[in-house]
């Protein structure tokens, strides 16, 4: 990291194009820093929204995607005896840089403000954070090794092939065709409502007619796909890891559902930081100890004499026990509860 010289001219580029080896002007407007290597984070939407440049030396800079930030023009003169941290980017040698970088020249905040003859600004502190790496030992150790992921059979086929033999068996019930006909159109496993239909079907197969072979063949789709940082599309992917779970422990694949168990809790581990870790932590604690089990729901559809509405609530119970159940229960419910209310829904929405 360097102080640029008043001299020395920059030139605006858009977050979303840094590359590796821009020499990029920092948010006090004083200091610079080469960057090492650049990431871009969509939101859920598929747009870029955050870039996460490295900084040679150590630390991320977060910048939103559609910011305009200053890099050095190649070949500009630097200063200091630091030379391995103010680098430009045509030191690196890295044609694409050079190609990428507009041709208009501007200067540092500090310099203009120098050369209007008026005091420069504060300097705001640089919003640098220690670097995140890409895998952790804690992270690693939470999911299964190889040799149980073996414990997953693979597809016989196809996604959609899988789908199709497992509604095959059931051409009389109308949930699994609705379900299915959709599917055959073509699986997606980064569209949330393609893996939300996959978990509803293995779901229907099981709860409703009492198909766990062909439930455990559908949710297997969703069972190997890894966390991805989407909330959202993960939500399916814990309904149906969990239903195998509670699947294999009834039918004596113990070793099977830890499998499945390990899954589900994989990215709980994920994160680097001790102190947001500790307090995720104790956030999911609360959740498991305090779960929505909607009990107003439900009594207010009984009150309503709407059977309808009262089953698809419980459905919803049904999920968050089995979630549970996975989680090995919680401070507030046991497992023996859990097994006890899980086998009271099942009767109550099979009747």
């Amino acid at each position: 990291m360097t102080h640029p010289p008043a001299a020395q001219h920059y030139s605006e580029l858009q977050a979303g194009s840094l590359q590796t080896g821009h020499l990029l002007l920092l948010p006090d407007g004083e200091r610079s820093a080469e960057i090492q290597s650049v990431l871009v984070e969509n939101d859920d939407f598929g747009t870029a929204a955050v870039v996460l440049a490295t900084l040679t030396g150590g630390g991320i800079l977060r910048i939103a995607a559609g910011s305009t930030v200053l890099v050095a023009l190649p070949g500009a003169a630097t200063s200091g005896d630091n030379t391995g941290d103010s680098r430009s980017a045509a030191d690196t040698g890295s044609g694409e840089s050079d190609a990428a970088t507009p041709v208009q020249a501007v200067e540092p905040p500090a310099a203009r403000a120098d050369s209007a003859g008026a005091e420069p600004a504060p300097a705001a502190p640089a919003v640098v954070v220690p670097p995140r790496p890409a895998t952790t030992p804690a992270a690693a150790a939470a999911g299964p090794g190889e040799d149980e992921l073996a414990l997953i059979p693979e597809p016989s086929g196809t996604p959609e092939s899988v789908v199709a033999a497992a509604a095959a068996v059931h051409p009389d019930a109308l949930g699994v065709m609705l379900l299915s006909d959709r599917l055959a159109k073509g699986i997606n496993t980064k569209s949330g409502s393609c893996l939300k239909d996959l978990s509803d079907l293995a779901h229907e197969l099981f709860v409703t007619l009492k198909d766990a072979e062909g439930a455990l063949a559908v949710a297997d789709l969703l069972n190997v796909l890894p966390f991805d940082g989407n909330p959202g599309r993960w939500t399916s992917v814990e309904a149906a890891l969990a239903l195998s779970s509670y699947i294999c422990r009834q039918t004596g694949k113990e070793d099977r559902a830890e499998v499945y168990e390990k899954l589900l809790r994989a990215p709980d581990a994920m994160e680097t930081d001790p102190f947001k870790a500790r307090i995720n932590a104790k956030i999911r604690q609360r959740s498991l100890n305090e779960p929505n089990l909607y009990d107003k729901e439900i009594f207010r559809a009984i009150d309503n004499s709407n059977p309808d509405a009262e089953r698809e609530w419980r459905l919803l119970r049904l999920e968050a026990l089995m979630f549970l159940r996975a989680h090995g229960g919680s401070e507030t419910i046991g497992l023996k509860e859990l097994e006890r209310r899980i086998a009271n829904e099942l009767e109550s929405v099979r009747a």
